[in-house]
């Protein structure tokens, strides 16, 4: 060391501090605090529920929630690799659902691959379905006691239904995203998991099961414009028919006016279609058809009737053609 330098002592390393205990709020209470709060909103893990306290204040109409997996789009050629249904009992004065939830859930082997992009769809993988079979009693048990069966998509899920189990085509069925008018009750869209994320709830998608268990949380909640659940409006919706209507001979320059109108093509038949809610509904389009598409002349048209049985399947319902 060289001379006349002294070398300053080291310091002693300081030993760190415990940490002072703090009292954290428990997640409930921070949950709560940061709802009451403008700038932020609070999503939960939806909880399926088993049973509803709730006694019946009248009669009671008896409701499957279902939900389907498949192999693809195509009822005709693709199946289905997940079924899954909610029996549960409605009261129809408040339009709230009562008492237990009965749940079946089933896996099918489809007897073809499920492609990468389904597995990625829905998390179901050849090996998971591999020797799996629906239980058919159980299915039928269940059909047996319903009155209504409800779909987020029932235009889809009806014909793998009863492509698979034909019992399904002796039933009523609804659906939730075509029976109730989600963006004239405030919502911007009338997809399950967006509904649900505005009422607060997240969820795991796309394994049945678990969308029919949100899809009943969203349908117990009261409709945003008419107050009533959404159990309540698909109940009712259902003991009323619906129209197809077909704006037949109309003139081609009328095609830019009926697609205007919501009106669809279709190629197979040649003609534009519309599907209407009610009477009034289809009175009122006589009348727009006769004015603007026909120009005041006389015309026939062809009406099919749906009711509860034939709605949202692949069958025909009655067919009448009506001069307007």
């Amino acid at each position: 060391m060289a001379s006349g330098v002294t070398p300053k002592p080291r310091s002693k390393a300081r030993r760190a501090s415990a940490p002072s205990s703090v009292a954290m709020p428990d997640l409930e209470t921070m949950a709560v605090t940061l709802a009451r709060h403008p700038d932020y909103r609070v999503l939960r893990r939806l909880v399926p529920i088993r049973h509803f306290e709730r006694v019946a204040q009248g009669p009671v109409i008896r409701v499957l929630v279902l939900d389907t997996e498949t192999t693809g789009l195509d009822h005709a050629n693709d199946k289905i690799i997940e079924l899954a249904m909610l029996q549960v009992d409605v009261d129809t004065v408040t339009g709230l659902p009562v008492g237990d939830v009965a749940v079946y859930d089933g896996l099918e082997d489809p007897g073809m691959p499920i492609s990468k992009e389904i597995q990625a769809i829905t998390g179901i993988s050849s090996e998971m379905v591999r020797g799996q079979r629906l239980d058919e009693v159980r299915i039928a048990g269940l059909l047996a006691g319903a009155d209504l069966v409800i779909a987020h998509n029932a235009g889809f899920d009806r014909p793998f239904c009863e492509a698979r189990i034909p019992a399904f085509a002796q039933m009523a069925w609804g659906c939730s995203f075509a029976d109730i008018d989600w963006k004239k009750e405030g919502h911007g869209s009338a997809k399950l998991e967006y509904l649900a994320l505005d009422k607060g709830w997240f969820y795991d998608a796309h394994r049945a099961e678990v969308d029919c268990h949100a899809l009943l949380a969203v349908l117990g909640e009261p409709l945003p414009a008419s107050s009533q659940s959404g159990l309540a409006k698909i109940i009712a919706m259902s003991s009323m028919p619906t129209y197809r209507l077909q704006a037949t001979n109309a003139p081609f320059e009328a095609k830019d006016l009926l697609k205007a109108r919501a009106y669809r093509w279709n190629a197979e038949q040649k003609v534009w279609h519309t599907r209407l809610a009610d009477e009034a509904q289809l009175a009122a389009e006589f009348e727009w058809l006769k004015s603007a598409v026909y120009g005041g002349r006389a015309a026939r048209v062809q009406v099919e009737k749906l009711d509860a049985e034939v709605k949202y399947s692949s069958r025909a319902g009655e067919l009448s053609m009506q001069q307007i």
